[in-house]
Formats: C-alpha cells, structure tokens, sequence
C-alpha cells in the first residue's frame, strides 16, 4: 500500500557529502515514521536515522551520529539523509523504510518495519 523510492545514491571519496531522498506514495496517511537502514555484503542490515514524521523527532546510530541528519517535507512525503564526513565504512545499499507507530518513541532503528524502498547504492572510495 506504501510505496517507497529512493535516489541520491552514488559514488564519493572519503569526506565527500551526499543526499539520499525517499519519497512515499501510496496510503501516506498512515506513515507517520520513517527510517533509515544500510546493508553491506556479507553484512547484517543495520539501522542508521528515524524520524517520527508528527513532530520530526529524530534519532541516529552511534556510527553515523553528527555526521548524518535525517528530515522531512511533509508537503512531497519525503524523507531525506543528509551524509556528510563519508567514510568507506558508510559504503552500502542504503534503504528506506516506513510504517505506523504509536508514539514517537518506538520509532527507533530497532522497530519492525512494514515498508521497505528497493535501495540506493552509495560508495565512498579512499
């Protein structure tokens, strides 16, 4: 019913910035969480940035916590990660997910999506 793409991914050097931009369609009026998560090969999938789209409270992985931001505009329902201070360790398909929680704090990294985006690939090379 929700409907996830992503796009930004791309290939960068160490210290280089990027923008990865999710944009829901669908049955929106359901979503009000929205997140984040990174995959490398042979690598478990874990989480990087949520936000609860009613108050736009966010939280981060230690890993990426002050380098990466993740916001909003809820006029496109779309959901953007700010990266920036890339490191080769970023590397990884990165995917966006979304569902209905109901309240701000079980939308978290740990939380069982129900929606999942195909993935953007971002590559920072040394």
């Amino acid at each position: 019913q929700v409907r996830l793409a992503e796009s930004g991914g791309d290939s960068v050097q160490t210290g280089g910035s990027l923008t990865l931009s999710c944009t829901a369609s669908g049955y929106t009026y359901s979503t009000n969480c929205m997140g984040w998560f990174r995959q490398a090969p042979g690598k478990e999938r874990e989480g990087v940035a949520t936000i609860y789209l009613p108050s736009s409270s966010t939280g981060y992985s230690d890993s990426v916590k002050g380098r990466f931001t993740i916001s909003q505009d809820k006029v496109v329902n779309t959901v953007y990660l700010q990266m920036n201070g890339l490191k080769p360790e970023d590397t990884a398909m990165y995917y966006c997910a979304a569902d209905r929680v109901l309240e701000s704090v079980i939308c978290n990294n740990y939380h069982p999506f129900h929606s999942w985006g195909h993935g953007t690939q971002v590559t920072v090379s040394s």
